[in-house]
């Protein structure tokens, strides 16, 4: 995505619920495991054989069907009384597929080993991205013709192209087509590609027939020159790149926090983490202990990231198209990156990996996806001290800790942070 003018909309599901307690068996809102991600792949695949190859059975979206609400309550208000335990609800998971060029909604449900259900969608719009297809399609242009002599006319070395695909939203089109946009960038000199775009040049793929239907070099301007587009530290000299001195967090009694599976309690703070091909991070079943209950008490029954809109607002033909919903159409789990101790999480950190199905059903382990740490940076949340007693000063300070549970996503050019920040006053917030 090159960087152009543009406006984010960020939308966040939060919903409240009532007082429960915290579970101490296996919890069903755990995100999908290798294991379960192959049980799926063999049961749909069976149902749905190859026969051509417009009949190959593609992946675009696995991930929990996850329960009603009152039955996830229920269950865990039975899971803290040992006399009333009831067993998890069955594992069910929800499957968008593309088979002869139609999008299909499958229900698994693992405990019958089974489909239980089976949708074709019929309306407007498609399906999430999958990596495998994405660069597929980005492929296409250099065994195209056409392409070939945009390059060799710009007097480019082809070897030092590279493509990306552009989702292309919908304009009111009665009949739509699974079409994406193909742009390309000059590498030569510079890794900071999306500084050198091709400008002019733009390839239409048909994501079903993975071909390109539709080309246009409508003009030819200078490409960029290299010299200045450097970003990495490494490469810079100061006061540019500067080599800072480390800081490092010691926890001699290591960390507050206690994991449990998925399951995470600090300070007066319960919830459990999972995880989306899709969303990314969920926060789910957020409880804080209330004093005067006596118990915990849910102020959050499942957060996370419904969408981030991106539209650059160019009217020129090569860009009035692009409007990214980099959650919907990239998935943020799937573009979820690796994040690297000391860099990206602090000394302090704890990991936890997270697992999506790829487009052929097979499952993808990204290593580190989540880091989980208590930062401090020296603030106060609370403070008073009390002179009038006699003889005696009272000075009550209270560090301001925050416990963050952290997740990057990149999507194209784009790193997305993102934060869920839980304090002992009571408080989250979503950065």
């Amino acid at each position: 995505m090159m960087m152009k003018n543009f406006i984010f909309f960020f939308f966040i599901v939060l919903t409240t619920t009532i007082v429960v307690e915290c579970s101490i068996q296996p919890h069903p809102l755990d995100p999908i495991t290798p294991f379960e991600i192959d049980l799926v792949r063999i049961i749909v695949l069976k149902a749905y054989p190859t026969i051509s190859k417009n009949s190959t059975l593609t992946f675009q979206y696995v991930g929990l069907d996850e329960p009603e609400k009152s039955t996830i309550l229920s269950w865990q208000s039975s899971s803290s009384n040992s006399k009333t335990k009831t067993p998890p609800p069955p594992r069910r998971f929800y499957v968008i597929a593309r088979y002869n060029e139609q999008s299909l909604e499958i229900t698994v449900d693992l405990s019958t080993r089974s489909i239980i259900e089976t949708k074709v969608y019929k309306g407007h719009g498609y399906p999430m991205l999958n990596n495998q297809e994405q660069t597929a399609a980005s492929a296409l242009p250099f065994s195209y013709g056409p392409f070939k002599e945009s390059v060799k006319k710009r007097g480019l070395n082809i070897s030092e192209v590279v493509c990306s695909d552009f989702s292309i939203g919908w304009f009111g089109e009665k009949i739509t087509k699974r079409l994406l946009k193909i742009k390309c960038y000059y590498i030569e000199g510079s890794v900071n590609l999306y500084m050198r775009p091709m400008e002019g040049v733009e390839a239409t793929v048909d994501m079903d027939e993975m071909k390109i239907v539709d080309y246009k070099d409508r003009y030819v301007v200078p490409m960029p020159k290299a010299e200045g587009t450097e970003y990495r530290a490494s490469k810079l000299k100061p006061p540019f790149g500067p080599n800072l001195k480390g800081i490092s967090l010691m926890q001699n009694g290591g960390p507050a926090f206690k994991l449990d599976g998925h399951t995470l309690s600090w300070a007066n703070w319960e919830f459990h983490i999972g995880f989306d091909i899709r969303a990314g991070s969920i926060i789910s079943l957020a409880s804080v202990y209330d004093l005067e209950m006596q118990k915990y008490r849910q102020v959050l029954y499942r957060g996370f990231i419904s969408e981030l809109f991106v539209p650059y607002q160019d009217p020129t033909e090569e860009w009035y198209y692009t409007s990214y919903f980099d959650s919907g159409e990239f998935g943020f789990g799937q573009s979820a990156s690796s994040l690297e101790p000391l860099t990206d999480c602090p000394s302090n950190a704890k990991f936890l990996d997270a697992f999506f199905a790829d487009g052929s059903g097979n499952p993808v382990n990204i290593t580190n996806a989540f880091c989980i740490f208590e930062k401090y940076a020296g603030d106060i949340m609370w403070r008073h001290t009390e002179v009038e007693i006699p003889n005696q000063v009272i000075t009550e300070v209270r560090p301001d800790v925050t416990l963050v549970v952290r997740m990057v996503s990149t999507v194209g050019n784009y790193d997305y942070i993102i934060d869920w920040e839980f304090k002992p006053s009571g408080s989250i917030n979503l950065r």
